[in-house]
């Protein structure tokens, strides 16, 4: 048991390292590729490898409820994939990571409405101090044509959030395998990102090294294996110790970005992201001695 939980945390970090470096990685590859094109191509190829998956473990191919796995996968796939690739066009990547991971504040807000969860006085206090850190992030007085990127960004960690909840309330009503939901909602959000892909216009795809390393990176690691990872995380360990990632990974991208990127976060910046930082923890903490108290 003791074993199993050690190599769960090893999991864990490295899915941190993983999905925390892959902002700079996503950031760096909008010089060759569009935004949206990147996106189509991330999640088709991020689908492929599922699937690919799928079939080594043998695990079902098939999918309950075709129809909500397709609304799940605009929104957790399409939205998601394309707002924040978005934002990453003028925003630098350690800030987008931030902001995105404002996701479990929007998720308790719409928890509470759609699936009767009750927010406790830590969790509302936790909100509140999210909220003014970003206030302090959006700062439009002191970063001028950044602004937008933030509005994607934050818009982008809502989108997971509701993705989120419409997934809570399929795994009520359906017996779902996660990996397979996961891979097939993909499926549908990647045919829908080429959908807009073709009808945007976009600057034409240089195929250079790094065009396909960060492709390959995007659909092997941060897709095939993270998932992989993912599953084995929530299998071995308790889901507030899991919430931890939430707190290591945009992190890594706030410091991936200061060291191979050159970014320089602002003191406002600074400010905002120590705050929704303490209240991510306050959130995870919580739940923790919630689980303990169990």
């Amino acid at each position: 048991m003791q074993s199993n939980s050690s190599r769960a945390l090893g999991a864990l970090c490295l899915l941190s390292l993983i999905w925390g470096y892959n902002w700079v990685v996503m950031k760096r590859v909008g010089v060759y590729v569009g935004p949206f094109d990147f996106s189509a191509l991330r999640a088709l190829f991020g689908a492929l490898a599922l699937f690919i998956v799928l079939l080594l473990t043998r695990r079902p191919l098939r999918i309950a409820a075709p129809g909500k796995v397709i609304v799940l996968g605009l929104v957790q796939t399409s939205a998601f994939a394309a707002l924040i690739q978005w934002a990453l066009v003028a925003g630098g990547a350690g800030k987008v990571a931030v902001l995105v991971y404002t996701m479990p504040f929007w998720l308790m807000l719409l928890a509470r409405g759609w699936l009767g969860e009750k927010v406790s006085g830590v969790q509302w206090a936790a909100a509140a101090v999210a909220a003014i850190g970003l206030v302090s992030l959006f700062a439009p007085w002191a970063h001028g044509g950044t602004l937008l990127s933030s509005l994607l960004a934050v818009a982008g960690g809502f989108s997971w959030a509701l993705a989120s909840v419409l997934t809570k309330r399929m795994r009520r009503e359906h017996d779902f395998d996660v990996l397979a939901l996961t891979t097939w909602q993909m499926l549908f959000g990647a045919l829908a990102l080429c959908g807009v892909a073709l009808c945007v216009p976009s600057k034409p795809i240089e195929l250079t090294g790094y065009f396909f390393a960060a492709l390959a990176f995007n659909a092997v690691l941060a897709t095939a294996l993270a998932w992989m990872l993912w599953v084995y995380v929530l299998n071995h360990l308790p889901v507030a110790v899991a919430g931890l990632s939430t707190l290591g990974i945009p992190l890594i991208g706030v410091i991936s970005g200061q060291l191979e990127l050159g970014e320089r976060l602002l003191p406002t910046d600074i400010v905002g992201t120590v705050l929704i930082a303490a209240a991510l923890a306050m959130t995870t903490l919580m739940s923790w001695w919630k689980q303990r108290r169990r």
